[in-house]
């Protein structure tokens, strides 16, 4: 009786993650995901985890320092731990013995636009009467040739290794699932520099030519796809420049995607910095735990777009140049709305 009660709970729990794959599966079929949606200027499609997401990118999966399933993109991976095996704490003087494992997880779509609430990955366009009128884009009002942008940013949970029941070991993955996380109409600090040097104070110190001069050796190393970003360089974006302040406002703008990458990496780094996101590393023994990290590790993150045109095919490292990838993925009718997808570096202990 009491081993039925337990398979019937168990069947309870799981059975919202097998109608959501069915879902999923259903929608990549029909077609629904090339819909767009319809809105003022808002244009998105609904992501499906089947045909738009880089499963290649969730590559190299490694077991100890040992690299088990090798990356077929040939993209570079981080530190992993040295040994196979983590003997980890649970509670006092009580330990779990498992195996090392490293893998680069799915973990957050971002919406990219110049509409407010337009949810560019979601494919339709919400209506809050909060902000409804401060449409981004770009602008000219800046002193010199460059011009600037601002754009609003969604953030989703998108943790669908768990949807998908891929990995069960709860310690090695996120158990949510989707859930809108964050909206920048919502924040006052988002479209406020002054405002925003709460949250980053350290941003007069690297507000110079000096400090941005240092961003070179990594905009030059990471240009060709295979080389990861200089975490020691945490002010920096690689080629998209620098990484404060931590608001929507983009002091120059080379290209819409390069302006959406830039963005996605410092949401990314505002949610760390608020203690939204939390991290793992391959050294013992904080590999058999998360914590907080209020600066990003840009090294353990690598992104690849899912709107408009998705690239199921294909990542890139934190800071990486986007003058080869982003050919035939802006034009004047669909430009300023993107979707992107974060895969971050998950290293955890398998029991």
């Amino acid at each position: 009786m009491q081993r039925d009660k337990r398979l019937l709970i168990r069947f309870c729990l799981r059975l919202p993650f097998v109608i959501f794959a069915l879902m999923m599966c259903f929608l990549s079929l029909s077609g629904v995901s090339s819909l767009y949606a319809t809105g003022t200027g808002c244009v998105g499609r609904f992501v499906t985890p089947v045909t738009d997401v880089s499963w290649a990118s969730v590559f190299p999966i490694t077991i100890g320092a040992v690299q088990t399933v090798p990356s077929p993109l040939g993209l570079p991976d981080t530190e992993n731990p040295p040994m196979p095996v983590a003997l980890c704490p649970i509670m006092p003087n009580v330990y779990r013995l498992g195996i090392t494992l490293g893998y680069w997880e799915p973990h957050s779509l971002v919406d990219v636009t110049r509409i407010p609430y337009c949810m560019v990955n979601m494919g339709y366009q919400m209506s809050m009467g909060i902000n409804q009128q401060q449409i981004g884009g770009r602008s000219n009002y800046m002193a010199g040739s460059s011009d600037s942008s601002f754009y609003h940013v969604h953030w989703y949970k998108y943790h669908v290794i768990y949807l998908l029941n891929l990995i069960m070991s709860t310690g090695c993955m996120q158990a949510e699932g989707v859930d809108l996380t964050y909206m920048s109409e919502l924040d006052p600090l988002w479209d406020d520099d002054m405002l925003a040097f709460i949250l980053n104070p350290e941003a007069i110190l690297f507000g110079n030519p000096i400090a941005q001069l240092a961003c070179i050796p990594e905009a030059i190393a990471t240009s060709t796809n295979m080389s990861l970003a200089f975490d020691v360089l945490f002010w920096c974006a690689g080629s998209q420049g620098g990484i404060y302040p931590l608001t929507g406002s983009v002091a120059y703008t080379n290209t819409h995607i390069s302006n959406a990458v830039l963005l996605t990496e410092r949401m990314n780094y505002k949610l760390h910095r608020q203690g939204m996101i939390l991290e793992s590393k391959g050294v013992y023994p904080i590999v058999c735990q998360q914590y907080p990290e209020p600066i990003l590790p840009k090294s353990r993150y690598r992104y690849q777009l899912t709107n408009i045109v998705p690239e199921p095919y294909l990542s890139h490292p934190y800071t990486t140049t986007t003058v080869i990838s982003e050919a035939g993925k802006d034009n004047i009718v669909t430009g300023t709305h993107f979707g992107l997808l974060n895969f971050r570096k998950r290293n955890c202990v398998y029991i």
